[in-house]
């Protein structure tokens, strides 16, 4: 933090801002415990001056560059105000979505709209959209029958369909939720695996009930599963049925066959809600198997009532080297005419 005892007076050419802090924010609350804050913001500005003096904060530098400063802070401080702290991850988001909307390609929805969205509170904690097209991706589940969050590892698909699941069930929107995946191998054979067939698919499912142990007391779930309220089970067994009153998920969707995924979406039924999530870059499929999640998008694009959010590395929640690790796999899948570790011309041959 840089401290000054007189106003900076800006340069031929610059302009200058003052923000305001209300009582209320106290200063380490908007600027971070140790400044933490504050070294991000002045690290993504280098050519701007800011002080803090007080409960007062000057920028001087370039008009834009100082015009963003403004904004990034009243957003901060919006943010603030609903009681969510601001985190070093969610500034570095708040000015990718600011510099995006100066650039004129950017979102209507400002950054304090996307950070301060909840969907569900659990135990405590809150969970909500992180990113604008997480936000966007919440925004076409409620407002479209059937939904497909298509992205790499890391984005959320998955964990915020489950949270819009227990949140509609909360609301008795919908009387149960399904909750389905392929039980594709992934280098291992099912019958090598020991146990019943439950006790087989049950490392496939886990995914799933780990994420409802975080949105639901653990104590509930089996009676709601016993009562039949929440149902985790492979995509073989949605097979002859209709789904009505439902809020149904198809996780790992990139593990269906055409066949498999036709079939899935024709089980929709009356009051219900689908949201298939999927990555396309990482198909376990048998060798020359075509992936149905890939095919359906050709299929369905454009039709009403169905909406395809399309996630990338920008929207990774995970570690920060995980966007860098999906960008890398991306520009070398590129740069080497491949896709999903196979190359292009034995894809093509496959088709």
């Amino acid at each position: 933090m840089t401290q000054t005892p007189t106003a900076h007076t800006p340069a031929q050419g610059q302009a200058r801002a003052e923000i305001t802090v209300p009582a209320q924010h106290a200063m380490v609350t908007l600027l971070g415990s140790g400044d933490a804050l504050l070294r991000v913001i002045e690290k993504a500005f280098p050519a701007a001056d800011i002080h803090v003096r007080g409960n007062e904060i000057s920028a001087v530098g370039d008009a834009r560059e100082v015009a963003l400063i403004q904004r990034l802070f009243d957003e901060m401080m919006l943010v603030l105000r609903t009681g969510q702290p601001m985190t070093e991850d969610a500034v570095e988001r708040s000015i990718a979505m600011l510099r995006a909307s100066e650039n004129g390609d950017g979102p209507e929805e400002t950054p304090a709209e996307v950070l301060t969205q909840n969907i569900l509170s659990s135990r405590g904690r809150t969970i909500r959209p992180k990113t604008l097209n997480q936000k966007r991706y919440v925004d076409a589940i409620d407002k479209n029958t059937i939904v497909f969050g298509i992205g790499p590892a890391g984005t959320g698909k998955t964990y915020l369909a489950m949270a819009k699941a227990v949140q509609a069930l909360q609301a008795k929107q919908v009387s149960r939720i399904i909750l389905t995946r392929p039980a594709v191998e992934a280098g291992e054979r099912l019958g090598f695996l020991p146990g019943t067939l439950y006790e087989k698919i049950d490392p496939y499912l886990r995914p799933l009930y780990d994420a409802l142990h975080d949105m639901l007391d653990p104590e509930s779930i089996p009676k709601l599963m016993a009562a039949g309220t929440i149902e985790v089970a492979p995509l073989a067994y949605m097979r002859g049925r209709t789904l009505n009153d439902a809020f149904i998920i198809l996780d790992e969707a990139q593990n269906t066959s055409p066949e498999q995924m036709k079939m899935f979406l024709t089980r929709l039924g009356f009051e219900s809600k689908i949201v298939i999530t999927g990555d396309v870059t990482q198909v376990d499929l048998p060798s020359g198997t075509k992936s149905g999640l890939r095919q359906v998008q050709d299929i369905l694009e454009g039709l009403d009532d169905v909406h395809f959010s399309r996630l990338s590395s920008a929207d990774v929640v995970r570690h920060k080297l995980v966007g860098r690790i999906v960008d890398a796999y991306e520009k070398y899948d590129s740069e080497n005419g491949t896709e999903n570790g196979t190359h292009k011309g034995a894809r093509d041959k496959r088709k």
